[in-house]
């Protein structure tokens, strides 16, 4: 095939499967959005979000001009669909030509690098925001992903986590080998929290919760996976010990119908409030006391991460990569997964003594702010790129092209041009 002309930007193609509310589509849409447009032509290439999931897109207003919809892309596994979504990928990489492709979450990792190797794509990178491999699936579909997962890692070029658990998990189940798997945390457009506290009297206004009356939420997406279940019974456990304190859910998903009723169960509809998809998390955070999230598995929490941006008190489930970002009794406080006595415990002992809520708080503010900024999220991935594009040299040392160093972020000495790369694959 005939090479074609293009700019000497470097070319990336992210794929995702779907942009619903979470930590995954707020992560590549800021990375598309983000990444030096003089030296990169950045596109995202995505399915659409389920029925009872948000679109993170219109929920905060956000046009992308580099988006492709890949419809047959999305959450739930189905053969043809999925087969019709790696011939459209292979498709789409045969045109574009990206010089690098990077994969997100599970199913469209799987089919995005399939379909980088067969159109010959010169670097592949993954990254995990999370596993699977855990609360998810039977043990025998998890044993199917899981070989899956130790294949594909054989012919990627980098494996990236949010957190270091993740990445020790991940190499405890045979995925990848150490140099090659590498954590790159979260970053995230934190400002918009700086002044969180300016809006507590606006939401309980909204839900007539007086300003005195302590109030304690969860902001998860209504799945099995974030145990809104203990949540609920740890309110109850609270309200037993607080009769004034209140309760906000935020989110929404397939498990809406069946927590309304659990919570109208143990008699406590008039004390929680379900608030659904709000993109005003600066108001919600503004006016809670605690934020809690009793999730099973997490890689690294969004919900966590603008909650201790908005100097907010926290209570989490030490799973996953949360004991990366907290740690128990320095910025908030862990109990183990499934024990709503403990939830209640923690967030009774914070609500009782302001001054360690407080603390934590602001414990909790300035680690998330020194370590999960959008600046340097963009810093790192610029950084590891330029350091893959100097890796693939070698590897086309001997196809007749030239190569040039370009400036590649502050992490590296430069980069390989994008000239330097078949463009003819």
């Amino acid at each position: 095939m005939s090479a074609r002309v293009f700019d000497d930007r470097i070319r990336v193609l992210r794929v995702i499967a779907r942009l619903n509310v979470g930590g995954p589509a707020l992560h590549t849409v800021l990375l598309t959005r983000h990444l030096p447009a003089e030296r990169y032509d950045s596109r995202l290439v995505a399915g659409s979000p389920g029925p009872a999931e948000g679109d993170y897109l219109a929920l905060r207003g956000i046009s992308l001009d580099r988006l492709v919809r890949l419809p047959e892309l999305g959450r739930e596994l189905h053969g043809a669909r999925d087969l019709t979504a790696l011939v459209g990928l292979v498709r789409l990489m045969r045109e574009l030509r990206p010089h690098l492709v990077h994969t997100h979450t599970a199913k469209a990792g799987a089919l995005g690098r399939l379909a980088a190797i067969a159109a010959r794509v010169p670097i592949v990178v993954h990254t995990f925001h999370g596993h699977v491999f855990e609360g998810y699936f039977s043990r025998r579909r998890t044993r199917v992903f899981l070989a899956i997962e130790r294949i594909l890692a054989r012919r990627t070029d980098r494996i990236l986590t949010v957190s270091e658990s993740v990445r020790r998990q991940l190499l405890a189940l045979g995925i990848g080998r150490p140099e090659q798997v590498r954590v790159v945390p979260l970053g995230l457009e934190l400002d918009r929290f700086g002044a969180a506290a300016r809006y507590r009297g606006e939401l309980r206004r909204e839900l007539a919760i007086p300003d005195d009356a302590p109030l304690v939420g969860i902001v998860a997406r209504l799945a099995p996976i974030k145990a809104h279940e203990v949540f609920i019974a740890a309110a109850a456990r609270i309200a037993q010990r607080l009769p004034s304190c209140r309760f906000a859910i935020v989110g929404d998903g397939e498990r809406r119908g069946e927590l309304e009723c659990l919570v109208a169960a143990r008699g406590l509809r008039d004390r929680v409030a379900f608030l659904g998809w709000r993109a005003d998390l600066e108001r919600i955070h503004g006016a809670l006391d605690v934020a809690v999230l009793t999730s099973r598995n997490e890689g690294s929490p969004v919900a966590l991460i603008e909650a201790m941006a908005a100097g907010v008190a926290v209570v989490a489930t030490s799973v996953g990569g949360v004991p990366d970002l907290i740690e128990d009794g320095a910025n908030g406080l862990l109990v183990e997964a499934g024990d709503d006595a403990a939830v209640a415990a923690a967030v009774v002992q914070l609500l009782g003594d302001s001054a360690r809520r407080q603390a934590l708080a602001s414990a909790g503010r300035a680690s998330v702010l020194e370590r999960h900024s959008a600046d340097r999220l963009v810093e790192d991935v610029d950084a590891l790129y330029g350091e893959l594009l100097n890796e693939a040299l070698p590897r086309s040392h001997a196809r007749r092209t030239r190569a040039v160093c370009v400036p590649a972020g502050a992490g590296s000495q430069c980069a390989l041009s994008p000239l330097a790369l078949r463009e003819d694959v």
